[in-house]
Protein backbone atom coordinates (compact mmCIF):
# COMPACT_ATOMS: atom_id res chain seq x y z
CA UNK A 1 0.00 0.00 0.00
CA UNK A 2 1.33 3.47 -1.35
CA UNK A 3 1.70 6.10 1.94
CA UNK A 4 -0.87 7.87 2.66
CA UNK A 5 0.95 11.25 1.37
CA UNK A 6 1.25 9.72 -2.25
CA UNK A 7 -2.27 8.74 -2.57
CA UNK A 8 -3.54 12.02 -1.77
CA UNK A 9 -1.38 13.63 -4.13
CA UNK A 10 -1.93 11.51 -7.16
CA UNK A 11 -4.97 13.22 -6.51
CA UNK A 12 -3.58 16.89 -7.05
CA UNK A 13 -1.96 16.13 -9.86
CA UNK A 14 -1.01 13.89 -12.94
CA UNK A 15 2.64 14.11 -12.67
CA UNK A 16 2.48 13.52 -9.18
CA UNK A 17 0.93 10.53 -9.69
CA UNK A 18 3.83 9.77 -12.53
CA UNK A 19 6.50 10.24 -10.19
CA UNK A 20 5.85 7.36 -8.16
CA UNK A 21 6.32 3.86 -9.38
CA UNK A 22 3.46 2.63 -6.54
CA UNK A 23 1.52 5.43 -8.90
CA UNK A 24 2.09 4.16 -11.88
CA UNK A 25 1.36 0.52 -11.10
CA UNK A 26 -2.14 1.79 -9.42
CA UNK A 27 -2.40 3.60 -13.04
CA UNK A 28 -1.46 0.48 -14.84
CA UNK A 29 -4.12 -1.84 -13.19
CA UNK A 30 -6.93 1.25 -13.95
CA UNK A 31 -5.52 1.70 -17.60
CA UNK A 32 -5.90 -2.65 -18.23
CA UNK A 33 -9.74 -1.72 -17.26
CA UNK A 34 -10.21 0.32 -19.85
CA UNK A 35 -7.93 -1.16 -22.47
CA UNK A 36 -5.54 1.56 -22.52
CA UNK A 37 -2.15 0.59 -20.96
CA UNK A 38 -0.56 0.78 -23.61
CA UNK A 39 -0.60 4.68 -23.26
CA UNK A 40 0.94 4.90 -20.15
CA UNK A 41 3.50 1.48 -20.68
CA UNK A 42 4.62 3.58 -24.07
CA UNK A 43 5.20 6.60 -22.27
CA UNK A 44 7.03 4.89 -19.61
CA UNK A 45 9.33 3.30 -22.68
CA UNK A 46 9.70 6.83 -23.97
CA UNK A 47 11.15 8.04 -20.60
CA UNK A 48 13.30 5.01 -20.31
CA UNK A 49 14.30 5.71 -23.75
CA UNK A 50 15.60 9.45 -23.35
CA UNK A 51 18.22 8.39 -20.71
CA UNK A 52 20.02 5.80 -23.41
CA UNK A 53 23.21 7.69 -24.75
CA UNK A 54 24.97 4.89 -26.48
CA UNK A 55 23.79 4.77 -30.49
CA UNK A 56 23.37 1.04 -30.58
CA UNK A 57 21.15 1.06 -27.36
CA UNK A 58 18.75 4.22 -28.64
CA UNK A 59 18.47 2.24 -32.38
CA UNK A 60 17.88 -1.40 -30.49
CA UNK A 61 15.36 0.44 -28.00
CA UNK A 62 13.84 2.97 -30.38
CA UNK A 63 12.91 -0.17 -33.09
CA UNK A 64 11.48 -2.02 -30.54
CA UNK A 65 9.17 0.96 -28.76
CA UNK A 66 8.08 1.69 -32.66
CA UNK A 67 6.95 -2.13 -33.52
CA UNK A 68 5.89 -2.07 -29.98
CA UNK A 69 3.59 0.93 -29.80
CA UNK A 70 3.84 3.15 -33.26
CA UNK A 71 3.54 0.61 -36.41
CA UNK A 72 0.52 0.08 -37.70
CA UNK A 73 -0.94 -3.00 -36.27
CA UNK A 74 1.48 -3.26 -33.10
CA UNK A 75 0.35 -5.71 -30.64
CA UNK A 76 -0.15 -2.34 -28.13
CA UNK A 77 -0.81 0.25 -31.07
CA UNK A 78 -0.78 3.68 -29.64
CA UNK A 79 -3.35 6.24 -30.88
CA UNK A 80 -1.70 8.71 -32.38
CA UNK A 81 -2.50 10.66 -35.79
CA UNK A 82 -0.85 9.63 -38.90
CA UNK A 83 1.44 12.68 -39.22
CA UNK A 84 3.30 12.00 -36.13
CA UNK A 85 3.05 8.28 -36.73
CA UNK A 86 4.54 9.12 -40.29
CA UNK A 87 7.59 11.33 -38.92
CA UNK A 88 8.20 8.54 -36.56
CA UNK A 89 8.18 5.88 -39.36
CA UNK A 90 10.85 8.14 -40.97
CA UNK A 91 12.94 8.93 -38.07
CA UNK A 92 13.24 5.23 -37.29
CA UNK A 93 16.31 4.17 -39.31
CA UNK A 94 18.80 6.95 -37.89
CA UNK A 95 16.99 7.90 -34.34
CA UNK A 96 17.59 10.50 -32.22
CA UNK A 97 17.09 11.41 -28.73
CA UNK A 98 14.27 13.54 -29.47
CA UNK A 99 12.15 10.86 -31.82
CA UNK A 100 9.13 9.90 -29.55
CA UNK A 101 8.60 13.67 -28.09
CA UNK A 102 5.80 14.71 -30.36
CA UNK A 103 4.27 11.34 -29.33
CA UNK A 104 4.79 11.12 -25.79
CA UNK A 105 3.65 14.31 -25.62
CA UNK A 106 0.23 13.47 -27.32
CA UNK A 107 -0.45 10.07 -24.93
CA UNK A 108 0.59 12.11 -21.94
CA UNK A 109 -2.21 15.11 -22.72
CA UNK A 110 -4.63 11.78 -23.75
CA UNK A 111 -4.13 10.81 -20.41
CA UNK A 112 -3.69 13.84 -18.68
CA UNK A 113 -6.81 14.92 -20.01
CA UNK A 114 -9.36 11.77 -20.67
CA UNK A 115 -7.79 8.79 -18.15
CA UNK A 116 -6.71 10.59 -15.41
CA UNK A 117 -9.88 12.14 -14.13
CA UNK A 118 -12.06 9.01 -14.75
CA UNK A 119 -9.04 7.67 -12.27
CA UNK A 120 -10.01 10.04 -9.73
CA UNK A 121 -13.51 8.85 -10.36
CA UNK A 122 -12.81 5.14 -9.87
CA UNK A 123 -12.88 2.24 -8.06
CA UNK A 124 -9.32 1.31 -7.51
CA UNK A 125 -8.41 5.51 -6.21
CA UNK A 126 -11.32 5.83 -4.28
CA UNK A 127 -11.04 2.62 -2.50
CA UNK A 128 -7.45 3.44 -1.64
CA UNK A 129 -7.86 6.86 -1.02
CA UNK A 130 -10.67 5.68 1.70
CA UNK A 131 -8.02 3.15 3.32
CA UNK A 132 -5.66 6.01 3.59
CA UNK A 133 -8.14 8.63 5.64
CA UNK A 134 -8.76 5.66 8.00
CA UNK A 135 -5.07 5.24 9.10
Amino acid sequence: MAPVYDVVAWGESFDHLLECKTGQLVFEDFLRTEYSEENLLFWLACEDYKKLTRMREMMTAAKRIYAEFVQVDAPRQINIDCVTREEISKNISRPEPSCFDRAQRLIYSLMENDCYPRFLKSEIYQALLEQTEQQ
